[in-house]
């Protein structure tokens, strides 16, 4: 094919792919096709063949009520067919027009009535299994009772073949990467025979897939047929082609009838296969002369579908969960070698290579810690695993699995007869980690229905070049390279599980490695603040002692020792309140602060503050104020609700200029009491105002000992007391505080 033939072929394989199947605008002769209005039922649309069925031409007919067509008496059968709630698998209306029996089937698409009379097919006799009388019932009967998956494959055929006499009944099972496979076979014996071979996935396009999932049944009784054009062509109220989705005389491509040919065949019916809503396979029927099964006939071939789907699906659940069930002993050793690992999971696992080697059934596995490689078995070299390890880490898949891995990450090829298949998971953790299962390469011969890779071809026409259907079913075998056995429903289970009781011991880990740095600082403060305090108290004392002995002294006394003495007393006074905020931190942060809750006067608490507070107000000349409801109480720690207070009213004081003022309010607000401290000073700006209760967080400008644990320890205390606690402030303007305790409840 030249380059020119090969551009001409890409873009008709492309439009073949985008052809219009569900607006064909035409049907299969055997029967016509009316669009109809509601509640009216006018005719809007009729297929041409009406002429020659019914001897009435088409446009004549078009805008005429339903019984200037079928006589008042099926037009009234018609009416009270679409009385039924569901009319779409109802049993056919049977109509006598013009000397010929119809079957008419109703079904809406699109808000459009769609009429079908397809021609009665009279004293069917199975052309090719004459006598062959199939009872539905038994058939059904000994559906159920099949053991095995492929037996219901096999009694399925048999009987299709059996009721309707087809020259071959096949069963084509759809494979991940898009092919098919035929799994089951029932033919004349002068047929070519086609089990167990592959077709490419070219043969049955996506659009046509999608037709086979939402409709259970296509027929096409001869394939060398004219198709019958709709007048008018498009739809009067859209202008556009009717959608003939499901629509059973529905026209098919031309070039699935030259595919028919080309196979032998003039003749077929087709029976989806579904599992859920996904379409699982086919039961394609062909003969090699025309044959028209009545519908009777395929609506107990559509049962059989429906029976084998819900089998299928059934089975392979069995199936899927027998799978699992064998993982489960070798999963529970490997969790419990996780949990007895001193380090981490993954050594764990590494005690563990033949246990873990069986889980997959793998020819070898590498573990990955960070540094640390394990291989054990046959696997790729460590450079090739690091590399494959980062390309699945930039999948962002947890848990990975390919069959045929050169496929997908091309460097695989260097060692696919020891790693064709990979099984791959890990955990989200900031360090390289990782299980990754390897399986050899697994050389085979496929058999493939004609070249996989020409399933189309292209032919000279009197309008250029078109496509077509290939004309060769023969044998081809293609050998397999690069492909492992595929990875089994319950190895992508055994994976997934493991991954999850990994990341449960993780956390498990985790957990435990910070309660015990938890506990190990708790200690450390408890330790530093007892042992601490008493040399500052000491330290204190002393301070107390120089001052008395230097001031007695008169005023031959150093003003630089005087100096230093105060700022030691000071110092310390710091040390001892740092000491005291880190053991508070250190409690809030375990979740064990505690507190002692008793009843307190809310009034004589304000002037106990105003009492100790009052002073440091009074030398920035700041007025401050208190106001709180009369006889109101509380229920609080005293001790813990004076250092909220002193806390708020302090950094109050401290961050409000000379002359400005400072208000401390305390209302009932029904079960609780809320506190409001308001300042006039410099205010926190909006970005700084989110994070003022934030442990370590503080202002440092204007505020040099600031230790950033006032605020953290003020909302520990508070939500300790059941309350809350929240800021809001405008720069310039002040800021303001609330909190809440519960208030006293009547009668306590």
């Amino acid at each position: 094919m030249n380059p020119q033939d090969q551009e001409a072929f890409e873009e008709l394989l492309a439009n073949c792919a985008d052809e219009p199947i569900r607006f064909p605008g035409a049907i299969q002769p055997h029967g016509l096709l009316l669009t109809l209005s509601e509640p009216a039922l006018e005719i809007i649309q009729i297929s041409a063949n009406v002429e020659t069925l019914l001897a009435r031409p088409a446009q004549e007919l078009i805008g005429q009520p339903l019984h200037e067509l079928l006589g008042e008496k099926h037009a009234v059968a018609v009416r009270e067919a679409l009385q039924q709630p569901v009319f779409a698998d109802a049993a056919p209306l049977h109509f006598r027009l013009n000397g010929t029996a119809f079957e008419g089937l109703l079904h809406r698409h699109q808000g459009v009535l769609i009429l079908e009379l397809e021609i009665h097919v009279e004293n069917f006799q199975p052309r090719n299994v004459a006598g062959n009388q199939t009872h539905l019932g038994r058939m059904l009967q000994r559906l159920q009772a099949a053991t095995s998956l492929q037996a219901l494959y096999d009694i399925s055929v048999k009987e299709i073949q059996a009721m309707t006499g087809y020259d071959r009944v096949l069963i084509y099972r759809f494979e991940d990467e898009g092919h098919g496979q035929v799994i089951a076979e029932a033919s004349d014996p002068s047929m070519e025979v086609f089990n167990g071979l592959f077709f490419p996935a070219s043969d049955i396009p996506e659009q046509a897939r999608e037709l086979y999932r939402t409709n259970w049944l296509r027929i096409i009784p001869n394939a060398d047929y004219q198709p019958v054009p709709l007048v008018p062509k498009l739809r009067p109220d859209t202008q556009t082609p009717l959608d003939l989705s499901f629509a059973t005389l529905r026209s098919v491509s031309p070039i699935h009838c030259q595919y028919m040919k080309n196979m032998g065949v003039l003749s077929s019916m087709s029976i989806s296969l579904l599992k859920g809503d996904k379409l699982w396979g086919l039961i394609s029927c062909g003969n090699r002369q025309p044959l028209h099964v009545p519908h009777e006939l395929r609506s107990a071939c559509q049962t059989i579908g429906q029976v084998l789907s819900l089998q299928i699906s059934a089975m392979e659940a069995l199936e899927i969960s027998r799978q699992r069930e064998e993982k489960v002993e070798a999963l529970a050793l490997l969790n419990q070698a996780m949990i007895d690992s001193p380090e981490n999971v993954f050594d764990g696992l590494a005690q563990q290579p033949q246990v873990l080697m069986a889980l997959a059934g793998a020819g070898g596995i590498a573990i990955i810690e960070d540094k640390q490689l394990h291989r054990y078995g046959n696997c790729p070299e460590p450079e090739d695993i690091r590399a494959l390890h980062k390309w699945l880490q930039e999948t962002g898949e947890p848990v990975f699995a390919s069959h045929h891995l050169a496929s997908v990450y091309p460097p695989a090829a260097q060692f696919q007869p020891v790693a064709s298949g990979v099984l791959a998971m890990s955990l989200p953790k900031p360090v390289d980690n990782g299980v990754l299962w390897f399986r050899p390469e697994v050389k085979e011969n496929i058999n493939w229905s004609g070249d996989p890779r020409k399933p189309l071809d292209l032919e000279n026409s009197d309008a250029g070049l078109r496509l077509r259907p290939r004309t060769s079913f023969e044998i081809w075998k293609v050998e397999m390279a690069g492909i492992s056995t595929k990875w089994s429903h319950g190895d992508l289970f055994a994976a997934n599980d493991l991954r999850r009781s990994a990341l449960e011991n993780d956390l498990a880990r985790q957990v435990r490695r910070e309660q015990e740095a938890v506990r190990a600082r708790d200690e450390l403060v408890a330790v530093v603040s007892h042992d601490l305090r008493n040399p500052m108290t000491v330290i204190s004392m002393l301070c107390g002692m120089m001052q008395k002995t230097f001031s007695s002294d008169g005023p031959h006394t150093s003003r630089r020792i005087s100096t230093a003495i105060d700022t030691m007393q000071q110092a310390a006074g710091r040390m001892n309140t740092l000491l005291e905020d880190l053991l508070d931190t250190s409690k809030i942060d375990a979740g064990r602060y505690t507190i002692a809750p008793q009843t307190l006067d809310v009034g004589q608490m304000f002037e106990e503050t105003q009492s100790l507070l009052g002073p440091l107000a009074l030398d920035k000349d700041i007025n401050i104020s208190f106001e709180a409801d009369p006889d109101l109480k509380i229920h609080a720690d005293p001790e813990r609700l004076f250092q909220v207070l002193s806390n708020l009213i302090g950094n109050a004081i401290k961050f409000t200029p000379r002359k400005g003022s400072v208000g401390v309010l305390a209302k009932s607000d029904g079960k609780e009491i809320v506190f409001t401290v308001r300042d006039t000073g410099e205010g926190i700006p909006k970005e700084n105002l989110a994070r003022v209760f934030d442990r370590y967080w503080t202002v440092k400008e204007g505020n040099p000992t600031g230790t950033g644990l006032g605020l953290y320890i003020t909302q520990g205390i508070v939500e300790a007391h059941g309350g809350r606690i929240e800021a809001s402030s405008e720069p310039g303007e002040g800021t303001e505080f609330r909190f809440t305790v519960p208030a006293m409840l009547s009668g306590e």
